[in-house]
């Protein structure tokens, strides 16, 4: 990982898309700063194209497509993606898979918790687990005592084995299953809503985030970033960011934002 200063100024004067992960890439120590707020309506105001891809739930992204200044929000790793239409005043959702897929899942999704509570001490149901519809969220830092790794890795290994997709964000593993992802759904996202086909437009989207889970993203992007706290996973990650802000969370999403937007002038 090569810092941020290194990003050359044609690469990021050539910008369209900034893509974004929110806990602990927007967030600092569980907050969301004024610093990151204002960065992501400073980058809309300077033209580019702000969305926010998350493991967090469905109820949240509602919040946040509707309120914060985001062109879209993909959220629970890529089941779905929001998006507020601003000339028919409505909020509008994309879901992957129909309501009765969901459903079929909830009974199985209902058994690896159970499993997964009784097996590793410690962890807990995330809380916000209530406002999901398509993953199992354990929670191994966030509202409990930070785990081990080798009980994160615990809770990986029990998703897996009941067939489900898992992957470990800085305070959740998310579990679900498909095998969709953050990556396929932004691909899907920028083809449906803008006629942008990711795979050619490639150098001109950039990636923001901070842990495992966003892998695909960092792997795919050429000119993916990293907040500074990207480093406390930097050996537990398949693919790391091509660039790396000086400081961490939301103070480091802001340093990318002034580059960004410096380069633009």
């Amino acid at each position: 990982m090569r810092p941020l200063s290194e990003l050359p100024r044609a690469v990021a004067a050539n910008v369209h898309t900034v893509f974004s992960d929110i806990d602990d890439t927007l967030t600092t120590d569980g907050q969301l700063t004024a610093q990151a707020y204002a960065a992501l309506e400073q980058l809309r105001r300077a033209g580019l194209r702000v969305i926010l891809i998350t493991g967090r739930p469905a109820g949240w992204c509602d919040h946040i497509a509707r309120m914060w200044p985001v062109d879209a929000v993909i959220g629970e790793n890529g089941a779905f993606y929001y998006w507020h239409d601003q000339a028919a005043r409505k909020l509008k959702c994309r879901h992957l898979l129909i309501e009765s897929a969901r459903q079929a899942h909830s009974a199985k999704l209902a058994a690896v918790r159970d499993t997964i509570l009784r097996e590793v001490p410690g962890c807990a149901v995330a809380s916000d687990q209530f406002c999901r519809l398509y993953d199992l969220a354990i929670d191994f830092c966030e509202d409990v005592a930070p785990l081990p790794v080798a009980a994160v890795n615990r809770i990986v290994a029990l998703m897996e084995d009941a067939g489900m997709t898992a992957k470990i964000s800085s305070i959740h593993v998310n579990g679900w299953f498909g095998q969709y992802d953050k990556l396929s759904m932004a691909h899907l996202l920028l083809r449906e809503r803008y006629g942008i086909e990711l795979a050619e437009e490639r150098e001109r989207c950039l990636f923001v985030g901070d842990s495992p889970n966003d892998a695909p993203m960092f792997a795919y992007l050429p000119h993916a970033v990293g907040v500074a706290n990207v480093m406390a996973f930097a050996g537990r990650m398949s693919a790391l960011p091509a660039y790396v802000t000086p400081s961490r969370g939301g103070a480091g999403f802001a340093e990318l934002a002034q580059a960004l937007i410096t380069a633009r002038k």
